[in-house]
């Protein structure tokens, strides 16, 4: 079973069309899941009540941390999959990466759901959640948290995909795993009034309604990629070579929801009505990053491939093309969403106060929000050529601890809660300037980070 219109040929012919055929589908997979995950919400507020949509809203920080952990280590998956698929290594090689991939995703995942599931109480009195919810909070969390294997199966088989340029049967497979969620959502919360407990049982079925899929499609494919159950077992070398990359891009996510806490912090010290315009903006932003993201996945999927084909002489052309596709994508929707602010602003919220903060923070962070997406693609470049660390060590210091010290000079809530916002397109400048000096200096380099065959 092997459709070929759903592979993309990387190594060789204009780059353009290839790219953005990875990046559409890539980009309706991520809106898809931010409405999935606003379907949760909702239900859980509508049918379940304000103390269930509160407990469901308290662990968003956690699992939203957990979740991006999981899927930073799924790029070092990501990378060397696509590493051995550009080398031509189409039997023995990326058969183990393959097989090594998804035991990494299912034993890991059983162990980081007993873990946190052992500890889910003491993650939410670390954030401080009210005792009124947290009981509620804790089965959330609890249920969540056993059905993680099954979320990591689904995320690194689709990192495995991804690395021959398949991002359309990843799509659908969450095009249906989603719709039944919601289903399953609305049908254990009214009918069988099972609260919170029906909204995270939903999310399970659904995890494991698309790992199904997933896994079902990789037994039955006849190619490289074809997965046999008695072959799941460990290869170290392999597994040492996604860790090496997707450590580093798992910790990189963990510190930006730590300076992102740090302004959150700060936000909240403007009161309810800046809390209110502040995550509803931030919820309108999501659609332009996860728009900009999916030429960060093209660029470090490309770039893979190519290096290890020894085609050394295509990665500046697909950055530029990745950074092309960038501005186009980006900048459509940053226009869209600055026109139409105050609409979007009112879907959320229909208060004049908040619409106009909302607003306000979206004309300071919108307007420049392509110098991120410039830096999320050289991120994706850099990592392309094995190379994971360093961008996490400039991310490191070029956003989060100059994000962290921007908030702790100011004096907070006396100024005006713009140059909190400002603190984001500071901060990007900064990681862009950086990112490129290094970018310049992989590209001087003999070596970039993929070891030979």
């Amino acid at each position: 079973m092997r459709l070929k219109n759903t592979e993309i040929d990387m190594l060789n012919g204009p780059l353009f069309g290839k790219i953005m055929r990875f990046g559409i589908p890539l980009i309706l997979t991520n809106v898809l899941q931010l409405l999935f995950n606003a379907a949760d919400i909702a239900v859980a507020g509508r049918f379940a009540g304000e103390e269930s949509l509160a407990a469901v809203g308290a662990t968003g920080s956690l699992v939203f941390l957990v979740i991006n952990i999981l899927i930073g280590i799924s790029v070092g998956v990501n990378v060397v999959v696509a590493r051995y698929y550009g080398m031509g290594s189409k039997s023995d090689s990326l058969s183990r990466a393959v097989h090594t991939a998804i035991f990494v995703a299912i034993f890991g995942g059983i162990i980081f759901a007993i873990i946190g599931f052992s500890i889910s109480g003491l993650m939410l009195k670390a954030i401080s959640v009210p005792n009124n919810i947290y009981p509620l909070s804790l089965l959330y969390m609890r249920i969540f948290f056993l059905g993680l294997p099954f979320n990591m199966l689904y995320n690194y088989g689709t990192a495995i995909l991804r690395a021959r340029g398949d991002t359309t049967r990843p799509f659908f497979y969450l095009l249906i795993s989603g719709t039944t969620n919601v289903i399953l959502n609305l049908i254990f919360v009214i009918v069988f009034h099972l609260g919170v407990a029906g909204v995270a049982i939903a999310t399970d079925l659904s995890n494991m309604l698309s790992a199904f899929l997933i896994l079902r499609f990789l037994m039955k494919s006849e190619d490289e990629l074809h997965v046999d159950l008695r072959k799941i077992k460990m290869d170290w070398a392999m597994f040492r070579s996604m860790a090496r990359i997707g450590v580093p891009a798992g910790l990189q996510s963990s510190m930006f929801s730590i300076s992102n806490a740090v302004i959150q912090s700060a936000i909240n010290s403007y009161g309810p009505m800046v809390m209110a315009a502040s995550s509803a903006a931030s919820s309108i932003e999501n659609f332009v990053y996860i728009g900009m993201n999916a030429f960060h996945q093209a660029a470090q999927t490309f770039i893979s491939q190519n290096i290890a084909a020894e085609k050394k002489e295509r990665v500046g052309k697909i950055l530029k093309v990745c950074l092309l596709c960038t501005t186009l994508v980006g900048g459509v929707l940053c226009i869209i969403e600055l026109l139409f602010a105050p609409f979007f602003m009112s879907l959320y919220n229909t208060n004049a106060e908040v619409i106009s903060i909302g607003v306000s923070r979206m004309y300071v962070i919108v307007i420049p929000y392509l110098i991120f997406g410039y830096g999320d693609v050289l991120v994706g470049a850099i990592r392309g050529h094995g190379i994971s660390l360093p961008p996490v060590i400039i991310n490191l210091l070029a956003t989060c601890v100059l994000r962290i010290l921007w908030i702790y000079f100011l004096d907070v809530p006396r100024v005006d809660v713009l140059y909190v916002f400002m603190s984001y397109p500071i901060t990007w400048t900064a990681l862009l300037i950086a990112l490129v000096v290094y970018w310049f200096h992989i590209r001087r380099s003999k070596e970039y980070g993929i070891p030979k065959k």
